[in-house]
């Protein structure tokens, strides 16, 4: 998986090295080089690189969510007026985000990813490891593959459509957002009409809920298209998958490979033109293609559950009827790749971005090498006395503390560079009231691994009810990490992982 993924990054770095180095000098004018950065984190290490001779400026703001923030017109017409653009892709930012920075940005001038690129300059990557812990099977969408034959890039859209449905009830294939929103894709309620559907970027991953009304056998066909702002669709095939809802799979669909737990996508492969199940039973160590028709996924009665009271539910019937439903497990729009896009978790990372960054600004700005090496360097050491910090600081924990329980994937790098554990939980729908299984399941996984505190996000804190009240009830301290964004309490990069640090050290039983 990371090859693939390391091929797909490589491939994005050589196509962004003929743009930057075809660049022509930008003259400065009104206080400096005009950058936009996608999170206000790039932009602090912008200006960490290029000082007084850059203007930068972030289009998420400051406690923003860039997995959900949407574009507006005043940040095209940013982006369209800046001398550099800096994202940090791997999808970890909205799509449309990106659509805005690629159609936007001026002819000619950088428009660089720093996550994809930075591996280059040393950075690591890992991929991005996800909760298997349900008792049923993990549902998605995914596509796969570069797509090159077709013309594809990382702004195309690939469009999932529903097409038929044969079972003796109706199948609702619905995303339950942050707040509780319902999204419904797919619905045979009132028959698939053409506007059952949904799109993903190139190389991505979603969670979804799949609602059954009746036990039996069913067959689901999709049908997948490219989509691109000019020509017409170029179709990607089609495929029928089968579900067993409540009943043996055996004997409902003979000979065929039962899916029935870890993690599992229906997947369109844009280098085969091809529909097929991927499957990640064992949390990343094996992997694997099944065509449609030699799989069969199943619904257990494990499964039941009852459509909730809330109106925005009507969809999936009267409230308290029986359903059968593989719920998506993790909370909100949740779109990402199978690389970890949290890069600079990691402070040996950061000092890649800040190379590339360093580099590109040389590019467009000659004149200011000098300052430009001068600086990077200066923040290199800063780094590097950081990432000691770290180091030092969270190896106080006691080592039966290392574990991590949060409300969002945002930390796999620093478990990875600094020797903690992500424990993994699956995070209540808030639309409901946690029903006792769920409350149970994370009361459990605190209560096993004798965790002495849990983690929130500043930004993020509206999806945290559930995980806040049953860390109360189990006496565990509720504390608080930066992830994706700053605050008005830390506005830098090198603050907010000191913060992080000391956190981690004072909640888990170190020392500072």
């Amino acid at each position: 998986m990371r090859e693939r993924a390391v091929a797909r990054a490589l491939g994005a770095c050589v196509a962004m090295v003929l743009v930057v180095s075809g660049c022509a000098p930008v003259a400065r004018s009104g206080g400096g080089i005009r950058v936009v950065t996608t999170t206000g984190i790039l932009a602090d290490l912008v200006q960490a690189v290029g000082g007084d001779r850059v203007r930068v400026g972030s289009i998420v703001p400051a406690g923003g969510d860039p997995h959900s923030y949407e574009p507006t017109p005043a940040d095209a017409k940013r982006v369209a007026q800046a001398d550099v653009t800096f994202t940090n892709h791997l999808l970890l930012e909205e799509q449309r985000l990106i659509k805005a920075v690629d159609a936007n940005a001026r002819e000619g001038t950088p428009n660089v990813s720093l996550a994809e690129d930075s591996e280059s300059y040393g950075a690591h990557v890992i991929p991005l490891v996800e909760n298997v812990g349900l008792d049923v099977l993990w549902l998605g969408l995914r596509v796969r593959g570069e797509g090159a034959r077709f013309g594809a890039t990382r702004t195309s859209e690939i469009r999932l459509f529903a097409t038929a449905l044969e079972g003796p009830g109706s199948l609702t294939a619905y995303l339950t957002e942050s707040l509780g929103q319902p999204d419904v894709y797919f619905s045979s309620a009132d028959g698939f009409d053409g506007r059952d559907s949904t799109t993903l970027p190139p190389a991505a991953h979603t969670h979804l809920n799949w609602a059954f009304s009746a036990p039996g056998l069913y067959q689901l066909t999709l049908r997948a298209q490219l989509d691109e702002p000019a020509g017409a669709p170029k179709p990607l095939g089609q495929a029928t998958f089968t579900f067993a809802v409540g009943v043996d799979p055996q004997t409902a669909a003979p000979g065929r490979r039962v899916l029935d737990r870890g993690h599992t996508d229906l997947t369109v492969d844009l280098d085969q033109g091809r529909l097929y199940t991927f499957n990640d039973a064992t949390g990343g160590t094996t992997q694997e293609e099944i065509a449609a028709p030699d799989a069969v996924i199943e619904v257990p009665n494990k499964a039941i559950d009852q459509v909730p009271g809330d109106p925005r539910y009507a969809f999936l019937g009267a409230p308290g009827a029986r359903i059968f439903q593989l719920p998506q497990a993790v909370l909100g729009k949740h779109v990402h790749g199978e690389i970890d896009p949290h890069l600079w978790q990691d402070a040996q990372n950061v000092a890649a971005y800040a190379q590339l960054i360093r580099d590109t600004l040389k590019k467009v700005d000659p004149a200011g090498a000098e300052v430009y090496d001068r600086n990077t360097a200066g923040y290199r050491r800063q780094l590097d006395d950081l990432d000691g910090y770290l180091t030092r600081t969270i190896a106080t924990i006691p080592p039966g503390n290392r574990q991590l329980v949060t409300t969002h994937d945002a930390f796999g790098y620093l478990a990875d560079a600094y020797g903690l554990k992500i424990a993994g939980f699956v995070v209540p729908n808030p639309a409901q009231e946690p029903s006792v299984a769920d409350v149970r399941k994370l009361t459990e996984t605190i209560r096993n691994l004798h965790v002495p505190a849990v983690f929130t996000e500043p930004n993020l804190a509206q999806r945290a009810s559930t995980l806040i009240q049953v860390a109360h009830d189990l006496g565990a301290q509720v504390c608080s990490l930066y992830g994706d964004a700053f605050d008005a309490n830390t506005r830098t990069y090198l603050a907010m992982m000191r913060h992080n640090a000391d956190e981690l050290a004072r909640c888990l039983g170190g020392t500072r």
